[in-house]
């Protein structure tokens, strides 16, 4: 076209005709200039699981669920202690030696006695009843004397009494978180002496970490929740053990200003033992969404929405709705393309349908 024009103000002797139509034709080829090209990079569109991280630190405790109290029926004083506070024992290992009050052991060996006598009456009353030399309510009352001498040296054996001197052992695997008692003391009967923490499991309903959250965070946070724990220590920094919250706290603690949340982790045999301090990540508002980089998130006066690139090599605008925030990824809920590249460089410059030139800084431009 632009020789065509040429040739027109050549032949016309006119000269402000000439301009007229030279203005005309460079108009004309202005319109032919190439559309701009927008320079993007790209990242494949993911979606699955994502939630909101919730900070917070606290300490492992034993869960009431799993301690057990370890007393005594009778009174006793310890002989000997086999253990300390800290320590890990497994089923069957002693924990202390005790040594029954003097009048618990006669009470047993007066029960063990009477029983005896009673049995021995009852079998000389059934030979006499036998020969018609002893009455039927003379019978039955020697088999009631029994029974009740029977029922009672059952009680002083469940007591455990025996001799005098007992061995306590372990009903379980587990740490001693407690120890009440001394070697020497003298314990009164249902007096705890120790207690004894067996490992939390999955699936306990009661917590064994106690975690403070600000309470800006706690409406969002419900019993279910996953948590990740770790320890603060160099050594426990790299250990991460998974569990659920179980408790919510509905109220702020006037000493740390924080709210208390208890969560249920399976510790185990590991090293996080009770008393560690540790950190932990609560999930909250958890769900499944399109995961997306912040960067690829811009919002106007239509609300968010994000580019994504199509075999034409154009820009298309997608509405999307933020539900949750983790780190540097948007979980959004929208009409997006899975096969679609997601524009999360130079979008700032887009329309909908802007022509693109993918250059992802790892691939080069894109073929």
């Amino acid at each position: 076209m632009q020789n065509n024009c040429a040739r027109l103000v050549e032949s016309l002797t006119a000269a402000p005709v000439a301009v007229v139509i030279a203005l005309v034709c460079s108009f004309a080829h202005a319109d032919e200039a190439p559309v701009p090209v927008t320079a993007v990079q790209t990242v494949a569109l993911t979606r699955g699981p994502i939630s909101r991280p919730v900070h917070a630190y606290g300490v492992v405790a034993a869960s009431a669920s799993n301690v057990t109290t370890i007393d005594l029926p009778y009174i006793a004083r310890i002989v000997q202690m086999r253990v300390q506070a800290g320590q890990s024992v497994v089923r069957g290992a002693p924990l202390f030696v005790v040594q029954a009050d003097p009048a618990a052991v006669v009470a047993a060996a007066q029960a063990r006695s009477a029983a005896q006598l009673a049995d021995d009456d009852l079998a000389r009353t059934q030979s006499l009843f036998d020969k018609s030399l002893a009455t039927q309510s003379q019978l039955a009352a020697a088999r009631k004397a029994a029974l009740d001498a029977r029922q009672a040296l059952a009680a002083q054996n469940q007591l455990g009494v025996g001799n005098g001197k007992t061995t306590v052992v372990a009903p379980h695997d587990g740490v001693v978180t407690q120890v009440s008692a001394g070697q020497g003391d003298q314990v009164q009967a249902g007096a705890a002496v120790l207690q004894l923490s067996a490992g939390t499991r999955a699936g306990d309903a009661q917590p064994n970490v106690t975690l403070g959250v600000e309470p800006s965070d706690i409406a969002s946070i419900h019993r279910g929740d996953g948590v990740t724990v770790s320890g603060l220590s160099t050594a426990l920094q790299s250990a991460h053990i998974a569990g659920r919250v179980v408790m919510v706290g509905a109220a702020v603690d006037s000493q740390t200003q924080l709210v208390s949340v208890g969560a249920n982790v399976p510790t185990g045999q590991s090293a996080f033992i009770p008393g560690t301090r540790v950190k932990a990540d609560i999930d909250t508002q958890s769900g499944v969404h399109w995961i997306v980089p912040r960067s690829a998130v811009l919002h106007d006066a239509q609300g968010d929405y994000v580019f994504q690139t199509s075999s034409d090599g154009m820009a298309h605008r997608e509405n999307v709705k933020i539900v949750v925030e983790n780190g540097g990824h948007y979980g959004v809920d929208g009409p997006l393309d899975a096969a679609r590249k997601l524009v999360v460089v130079g979008n700032y410059e887009l329309h909908d349908g802007a022509p693109v030139r993918v250059e992802n800084a790892k691939q080069g431009p894109a073929q």
